[in-house]
């Protein structure tokens, strides 16, 4: 698959464009919405950062954030920096394939931008994604090239995470692996992965003309048959992004470690917070207990924000870790894995206006 130029989007007159081709994805945001969203985030901060350490039993909780060992913050950081860099060499191995205009200060743009809108907007990622097409769809992409590579590049990011859940948590289960092995945190989230894979590889072998075959045999057989073919169309388009996540697997891209590297180095950013603070429960319990805390970020909260760290705090704790040891490492993992990386993501946002507006100038010119 190869970008297509730019020459074959659609051409109108001038001031005619459509507001989801030419400008930036924006958040509808009201004084009201903004003001609860505000109160949001300021009371979620203060629980976990100022009443959950305070809490019976975790009242020294908050001073030992003071005592951590800087060479291990120093290492996490490090750890996290590698993890976006695995996140913008997975982006570039789907997106940038054949000739185009998206360097890699560009990736890096729209990456960090992406990902900032997913942590501060909107729920399971949906920020993160319609930015980051909007923004590909303006290098000169075809709208139907940009929603396969997208499902691709979800697919491929994804895959690793609910594999993940099903060999870490049987395999805590079963014992091949070091640690306690609740069932409600190990079996659940595996049985959760498995079904998700299974249901991935069904899409997969949808045929690859299912929307012809459903329009013809819709004909003459009412509305709901009509109804039927329209929602077909949704597992078709992400049929198509699968299987090309598939290809770029047997074509033996390098680059598809990225989605290792983004999520095994996060993970590390936690693991070198555990040891800046005391001892690090076993490798496979945190990865359990990373990814269990993770789909919180399917929830109705800006980033997840309350519900990953919540979520992360009540596995660790559910798996024997020290309360105080989890809350604080889990703190600050959060402060570098989610807060920091904020910064450059909103200075990324505005780069990328800038250079989109570059792109439509040349478009123009044209």
């Amino acid at each position: 698959m190869s970008s297509v130029p730019a020459a074959t989007e659609d051409r109108r007159a001038p001031g005619t464009e459509r507001r989801d081709v030419e400008e930036m994805p924006r958040v509808g945001m009201t004084r009201r919405r903004a003001l609860l969203f505000a109160l949001f985030v300021a009371s979620a901060v203060a629980f976990l950062y100022f009443v959950l350490p305070r809490l019976a039993g975790l009242h020294e909780t908050w001073n030992r954030i003071n005592q951590g060992d800087p060479w291990w913050l120093g290492i996490a950081l490090a750890f996290e920096c590698a993890s976006f860099y695995g996140y913008i060499w997975l982006f570039r191995t789907v997106f940038v394939r054949g000739d185009s205009r998206i360097g890699w200060n560009a990736s890096y743009e729209i990456s960090m931008a992406g990902v900032a809108a997913t942590r501060l907007f909107a729920a399971a990622g949906a920020g993160g994604i319609a930015l980051t097409a909007w923004a590909v769809r303006r290098s000169g992409m075809e709208p139907r090239i940009v929603a396969c590579r997208m499902v691709a590049f979800l697919g491929l990011l994804y895959v690793v995470y609910m594999l993940a859940l099903v060999v870490f948590g049987l395999g805590l289960r079963i014992g091949i692996l070091d640690g306690p092995a609740p069932f409600g945190f190990t079996v659940v989230p595996a049985i959760f992965g498995g079904v998700a894979l299974f249901i991935g590889a069904l899409v997969c072998f949808l045929p690859t003309d299912v929307e012809r075959r459903i329009e013809r045999w819709t004909q003459g057989h009412g509305r709901f048959a009509l109804a039927m073919a329209k929602a077909v169309t949704v597992p078709a388009s992400a049929a198509s992004g699968l299987r090309t996540a598939v290809a770029i697997i047997r074509d033996r891209e390098v680059g598809v470690l990225g989605a290792v590297m983004w999520w095994g180095f996060d993970i590390a950013t936690l693991w070198a917070c555990f040891h800046a603070f005391g001892e690090a429960p076993p490798w496979a319990v945190i990865v359990v207990s990373y990814y269990v805390g993770m789909l919180a970020n399917t929830l109705p909260l800006p980033g997840g924000i309350g519900g990953v760290d919540g979520g992360m705090i009540g596995t660790f704790i559910a798996f024997g870790v020290d309360a105080g040891l989890a809350v604080v490492a889990v703190i600050v993992y959060r402060a570098l894995a989610f807060w920091l990386p904020t910064l450059p993501g909103g200075v990324a946002y505005f780069q990328l206006r800038k250079r989109v507006a570059v792109w439509r100038a040349e478009d123009v010119a044209a």
